[in-house]
Parts: C-alpha cells; sequence; structure tokens
C-alpha cells in the first residue's frame, strides 16, 4: 500500500496535468488528411473531462468535515491516505462526482500532505535535486535547481492557504507568524532554514523562502566531487581545523557558507566542548559534545528577547574548547573577536562579503555598531590578532559554488590589512557545456601561524600539501 500510495516526486502531482490546446501546435491543412482530424476530434469527445475545480473543492470540504483530528494526528500517513482515498471515493458516489481511482488517490495525497505536511511543499521536499524553494505567492513557486533557479509546477489554492503552511511551520518551532508579528525565522524537522514574510509587509501574500539541507551529510570529499575546490584546498583547509586555527567563512547569500562551516566542523576532535550560537539553528555537527544556543525574538510585548551577543557572552561561562557562531551580522562581531583573543582558538563563524579584504571590513563595521569606543585602529589590530584564516566562497554563474579565495591574514602594517592569498581562483574560460574552467594558484609563502602548525606536529603536512599543489 505503501508505495502505491507515495510515488516519488514527478509522478504523484503531474499525473492529472493534461495539456491544453493552446500547447499544441496544429498541422498544416496540406500535412494533416481529413480523417486524421475526424479521429482525433471524436477520441477528444470521448475523453472523460477533468472534474471541475468546484467539485475538486467541495469534496476536500466534505471529506475534512468527516475526519477526526484527534485520529488523524495519530495515525500514520500511509494508512490515512487509504482511509481518505475510500471517504473520498464513498463521498464522490453520493454527491455523484465522477473520480476515477488515479484522482481519488492523487487527491488523497494533497490531503495527507496538507493535514500531516506542508501541503504543496511536501513534493519539493521529497526532491533531492532542489537545494532552494521561493514561495512568491499561490501561483508562483520557485525552486533552485542544480544551481539554476526556474518556476515550478506547484500551486497553492489561494493565499490562505499558503498562510496556513507558513503559520504550521512557525508554531512547529515556537514562534508566531501573523499580521502583527509579520516576520520570522523558523526551521523545519530536518534542519531546512525557513524565513516568513506575511501582509501587510509582502504585498502580494504571504512569502515563504526555504533553505533545503541535504539529507546526506557533505564533508571534504564530497566538496572535491562537486568541483568547489581541490583535494589540496581541502587537505589545507582540514590541517586548519585540526590546528585550532579562527577561521572566517564569507560569501554571498547561497554561496555555501553553512555548508564548508560544517564541513570543516567534521575537523574537530570529538574530546572538545563546543558551543554553537545562531538565530535559527541549523548547523550540523557530529561531534558528542555540542551544545547548540538558539536566540529568541521578543514577544509582542517587546520583552523576552535573547539575542546573539547575549549568547556569545553566556557561551564564554560554559567552559568551551571552541566557539562557532552561525553567522556575524552584528555587534556580536565584538564578542567574537574577544573570544578568539582568549583562549578559545579554533573558533569559527561566517560573514556575508564579497571578498577576504571586504569580509574584514564588514566585521570593522560590526564591532563599531555596538559604539563601544574604540579607536579604528585598536579594532583592526584585535581583528588582525584573532582572525588566521578567511575562506571566501562563491556562487558562480555556471551555478557551481566554489571556494575562490582562501587568505591568510598576516597582520597589520600602518592601517592597512596584510593579506596572503593561500589560494586563488582562476579562470580559464568555459567548456561546451556553459561550465566555468577553473583552477585555483596555490602560494608557498610562509603563514603568519607557522608556529601554531609546528605546535600540533602539521607545519610538514601544510608544506607538503601547497607543494603537491603548485605543481
Amino acid at each position: 500500500m505503501s508505495n502505491a500510495l507515495t510515488p516519488p516526486f514527478g509522478r504523484r502531482r503531474t499525473e492529472l496535468q493534461t495539456i491544453g490546446p493552446s500547447q499544441v501546435s496544429p498541422l498544416p491543412e496540406s500535412e494533416a488528411p481529413n480523417f486524421v482530424q475526424e479521429e482525433a476530434l471524436a477520441r477528444a469527445q470521448r475523453a472523460p473531462a477533468p472534474p471541475p475545480a468546484a467539485n475538486l473543492a467541495e469534496l476536500r470540504a466534505l471529506c475534512l468535515a468527516r475526519l477526526d483530528p484527534a485520529v488523524v494526528s495519530k495515525m500514520p500517513p500511509d494508512k490515512l491516505a487509504a482511509e481518505v482515498e475510500r471517504l473520498l471515493a464513498e463521498i464522490a458516489t453520493e454527491a455523484r462526482i465522477q473520480l476515477n481511482a488515479r484522482e481519488q488517490r492523487m487527491l488523497a495525497l494533497e490531503l495527507v500532505d496538507d493535514m500531516l505536511g506542508l501541503g504543496p511543499l511536501e513534493p519539493l521536499l521529497d526532491d533531492e535535486t532542489v537545494t532552494d524553494i521561493m514561495v512568491n505567492g499561490p501561483e508562483r513557486v520557485f525552486v533552485e535547481q542544480r544551481g539554476r533557479t526556474v518556476l515550478s509546477n506547484v500551486r497553492f489554492r489561494d493565499n490562505q492557504h499558503v498562510a496556513n503552511i507558513a503559520q504550521r511551520i512557525a508554531a512547529a518551532v515556537g514562534r508566531r507568524i501573523d499580521e502583527a508579528s509579520p516576520l520570522v525565522d523558523a526551521r523545519l524537522a530536518d534542519g531546512s532554514r525557513v524565513n516568513i514574510v506575511f501582509p501587510p509587509l509582502a504585498l502580494d501574500g504571504p512569502c515563504l523562502s526555504i533553505r533545503k539541507f541535504a539529507r546526506k551529510t557533505i564533508d571534504f570529499e564530497r566538496l572535491v566531487n562537486f568541483g568547489s575546490m581541490t583535494s589540496h584546498m581541502a587537505r589545507v583547509l582540514q590541517i586548519a581545523g585540526r590546528a585550532r586555527l579562527n577561521v572566517i567563512i564569507s560569501g554571498g547569500t547561497g554561496s555555501g557558507k553553512t555548508t564548508l562551516l560544517n564541513a570543516m566542523s567534521r575537523t574537530i576532535d570529538p574530546s572538545e566542548r563546543i558551543i554553537t550560537v545562531e538565530d535559527a539553528a541549523e548547523l550540523q555537527l557530529q561531534q558528542p559534545h555540542v551544545v547548540r544556543l538558539e536566540t529568541r525574538p521578543p514577544s509582542l510585548e517587546g520583552r523576552g528577547e535573547v539575542n546573539q551577543r547575549d549568547l556569545v557572552r553566556n557561551a564564554l561561562r560554559m567552559r568551551p574548547d571552541r566557539i562557532i557562531l552561525g553567522e556575524c551580522r552584528g555587534p556580536e562581531a565584538f564578542d567574537m573577536l574577544q573570544a578568539m583573543n582568549t583562549g578559545h582558538d579554533g573558533s569559527m563563524s561566517t560573514v556575508h562579503a564579497n571578498t577576504s579584504r571586504d569580509a574584514l571590513t564588514r566585521i570593522e563595521n560590526m564591532v563599531t555598531q555596538g559604539n563601544f569606543g574604540l579607536p579604528t585602529r585598536a579594532v583592526r589590530q584585535q581583528i588582525a590578532s584573532a582572525v588566521d584564516i578567511i575562506v571566501q566562497v562563491e556562487r558562480q554563474r555556471d551555478g557551481t559554488r566554489r571556494v575562490i579565495q582562501v587568505t591568510d591574514i598576516i597582520g597589520m602594517e600602518g592601517d592597512v590589512f596584510t593579506l596572503n592569498d593561500v589560494f586563488a581562483l582562476e579562470h580559464e574560460g568555459e567548456d561546451t557545456e556553459g561550465k566555468l574552467k577553473v583552477r585555483w594558484r596555490a602560494s608557498r609563502m610562509r603563514p603568519s601561524f607557522q608556529t601554531r602548525l609546528a605546535y600540533f606536529g602539521l607545519e610538514r603536512a601544510w608544506a607538503a600539501a601547497l607543494e603537491e599543489a603548485d605543481r
């Protein structure tokens, strides 16, 4: 029963789709004999028409009215789908609505998804090729597949249908979304990140943006296979993690910062105590000793807010070996630098910036947002002392997410940061399929953290990785 009721995405929702007359180009009269046209006309007249939308809406309403919510919540999806399908057949017979077995099965699955899941979004969540889902209204649902954004064939019934799904997502993590609180960051059960915007801020109805997480853990080996980096770069980043270097991962939205942060976290020794601080928990650390902290928005009365600064300061009192800040976007940058400079080596975070040098400027600006009264030179010296490496990632025009810079923060020369690109991406054109041809240039310059590499016995491994990469 389970296999019959839950076919893979791409089949179960598309079986009822029909081709309209506007999608078929008629043959010229000289190429279409009369007997062919007459046969096609007769076949079209004999084919049963799909049930009108009004009939389907009536069936949904009648079926939902006969279902007991308390019983439905306790039933497994497969058994519920079979029960709903039987009930639909019974109601269709009573109401004299023509509905074949395939249509009953499809409608039953849609109802089950609405009751237990996320409605029309369920097929997209099941599709591993979809990485982003963007709902711009009931009729416009865009997805990102293999780095390309396309309009999907998924539709909601109306704005209220979208609103119901959005409120279900928010309620699952103890948050609310309505006109009084029209913005919310949430997450799904699998860790996928969700942003919801409600009217009146969203003029065309509720909007959802879902950043899906891969079900399979992405490590350095998979990133190398994806073409995001070379094996030598992966080796260098692994050494950086094991040598407890402070790392900032920089890039634009959707460039793969969190994915790379998850991969780098796999190099952390299982015996270390890790504290993660995030706005919406999405890191997937595999170590046994991890404490996950998540911010809390203010209530409707404006009380009870717990921001990232509060959590970072509290994390310092929890005896952490490393602190991982999911995304640094405000005054908490100051507390992050303080942690990196006070014995919590190996800490990591992500920021939004276009280049490694821009990332340093972003951190400097975020520190000044806190109005700490520090002179610019003091802030820059603290950044240069705290941060060892910046890893710059970018989603490029062929849809591939690549590491474009691995930068060593050498220090300060006057008021200017002195940087050295350990790896830098160079473009060499593109192939016949539109994929970019790239190579990574490696620098064998002595790193500023040579002493730390020697302390962990990784000095030769670092030099060997760069030597092989430069060949």
